[in-house]
């Protein structure tokens, strides 16, 4: 199959263009606050990728006037090291929201982590609390990518109630939560959701029969047009790092046969950092009315 854009029939889902209005409604509604939204980075190590995370996140807090407090702990750190950091955030009321950036060094626990964390400031809505309500179905931070790819399909009026989402993935960030969100009685959810991974031998006889497909196995081209039913949506969530490139789960060709489908740049990554920015923001309000 040609990838030539004449070829290109679907409806190409820009979450750049869509995150960046998310970013001026957060811009908009942060100055209309008592007090100033902070979110915090905790990295620890020197990893390239998470460097590039934790930087564009600072400038994306600077764009709309959250208030951002980095701490960068070395490599070698210790668990007494991240916890006491990690205290210090659940402490610090300028901290409305906060992530540890992961992966994190060998030595160090990511479960621990996260269930240290304060939940009221989980901007990653990771923390089994967080968890346990979005399975409830109840106010509280909804992982980032999930809620991203959420409103992705809704700004683009992608039919979803009583649809059949076919989640590729189960991992904590994106697959879990996702299958949750999507299954919900809600706006832009209420599907019928089956949640598969690459350990199951035959994936298209999943994917063929969805309507709309999230694929988070991060495995690069995973998705092949063969795999999908003319005009699936077909949103790719995991990524791959091939040196500088990155590779999405979802083969570029796809676009010819979907009727909607992520870019291979500027598609699910920028609504994630968008939403990290509204969960800060959602955190501030909850502290604003507390207090």
């Amino acid at each position: 199959m040609s990838s030539s854009l004449s070829s290109v029939t679907a409806v190409i889902l820009d979450g750049q263009a869509l995150a960046d209005k998310v970013k001026e409604r957060v811009r908009v509604e942060t100055a209309k606050l008592r007090i100033t939204p902070g979110l915090g980075t905790i990295l620890v190590g020197n990893d390239p990728a998470s460097e590039s995370y934790v930087g564009a996140k600072i400038r994306d807090c600077q764009e709309v006037g959250i208030q951002s407090v980095h701490r960068h702990l070395s490599e070698d750190a210790t668990a007494q090291e991240l916890m006491a950091t990690i205290n210090d955030f659940n402490n610090d009321d300028a901290v409305h929201a906060y992530i540890v950036q992961l992966p994190l060094p060998k030595q160090l626990s990511e479960e621990q982590a996260l269930l240290a964390i304060d939940p009221n400031k989980d901007a990653d809505g990771l923390h089994p609390t967080n968890l346990g309500r979005l399975v409830m179905g109840v106010e509280g931070p909804v992982p980032c990518t999930p809620r991203g790819i959420q409103l992705l399909l809704e700004e683009y009026e992608v039919p979803v109630d009583g649809a059949h989402v076919v989640v590729i993935g189960r991992g904590l960030t994106i697959g879990r939560p996702m299958a949750l969100l999507m299954a919900l009685k809600r706006k832009t959810a209420n599907a019928a959701v089956t949640v598969i991974h690459t350990g199951v031998a035959d994936l298209a006889a999943y994917t063929k029969q969805a309507d709309v497909i999230i694929a988070a196995a991060g495995v690069p081209n995973l998705v092949k047009p063969d795999m999908i039913r003319e005009g699936a949506a077909v949103i790719g969530g995991g990524i791959t790092r091939d040196g500088k490139r990155i590779l999405s789960d979802v083969d570029e060709s796809v676009a010819e046969k979907a009727g909607w489908v992520t870019p291979r740049l500027g598609g699910v990554g920028p609504m994630t950092r968008a939403m990290l920015l509204q969960n800060t923001l959602d955190a501030a309000k909850r502290a604003e009315a507390r207090n």
